[in-house]
């Protein structure tokens, strides 16, 4: 029901994920990450607590690899679960369990993963990381993988939710954009406008959250 891409960006060191679903608000339960540890992803039959767990992990200083066997050791129902994970230097991970949904899929890259079940073909991944690229600005390529899932085929039915998800080195996301439910069957249209509208203003709110006296003008009536 899910197709989703995680990755790093080796200039930057920023973190960021995409995500669509047939079922609602799947970035809300699905998309994890932390900044200067990591990105997470937990899909199929979604425990929402194993992304968090992934990145717990790997704050303790763990690599991907070995927080995913860990997680996939000690984590019940797991045979449920496909679980994406990329840390701190890029190195990538997965699992997807023996009682996947449908027809699913995985591919990886340098920084980079994704996945997918339910899908209208298992070659949907790498689709997506072929659309994510090797170069340009994080939250473009992000946007450009899952578009490049969506028209490698996506999902088997229709999608409904979609979402993108980036860190920085501050404590809060710096991009969050979602598409919690439409029924005219692009979620993923959605948040790519919102990508196109957000990205040009992101610099300014990081400015604004560090330091509101060096930030360009607000732009709304009163500002002075």
């Amino acid at each position: 029901m899910t197709i989703s891409l995680l990755a790093r960006c080796a200039e930057t060191g920023r973190f960021g994920m995409v995500i669509s679903s047939s079922s609602p608000a799947v970035a809300a339960r699905c998309a994890h990450a932390r900044a200067g540890v990591g990105v997470a992803a937990t899909q199929n039959i979604t425990d929402p607590t194993l992304g968090p767990l992934l990145l717990d992990r790997m704050a303790q200083g763990l690599t991907a690899s070995a927080a995913m066997a860990r997680v996939v050791a000690e984590a019940p129902h797991i045979d449920y679960r496909q679980l994406m994970v990329v840390d701190a230097v890029g190195g990538v991970a997965l699992h997807s369990g023996s009682r996947i949904l449908g027809v699913w899929g995985t591919a990886v890259g340098a920084g980079v993963v994704a996945g997918g079940n339910m899908l209208a073909s298992p070659e949907v991944p790498a689709a997506m990381v072929a659309g994510f690229g090797s170069s340009g600005d994080l939250g473009d390529r992000l946007v450009a993988a899952l578009c490049a899932g969506r028209d490698a085929g996506g999902e088997a039915g229709p999608v409904h939710s979609a979402g993108l998800l980036m860190v920085g080195a501050e404590s809060w996301p710096i991009a969050e954009l979602r598409c919690d439910w439409t029924d005219d069957g692009d979620p993923i249209a959605a948040v790519a406008r919102a990508w196109e509208v957000y990205a040009p203003q992101m610099p300014a709110y990081i400015q604004r959250a560090r330091d509101p006296r060096e930030a360009p003008k607000y732009g709304v009536p009163g500002d002075r």
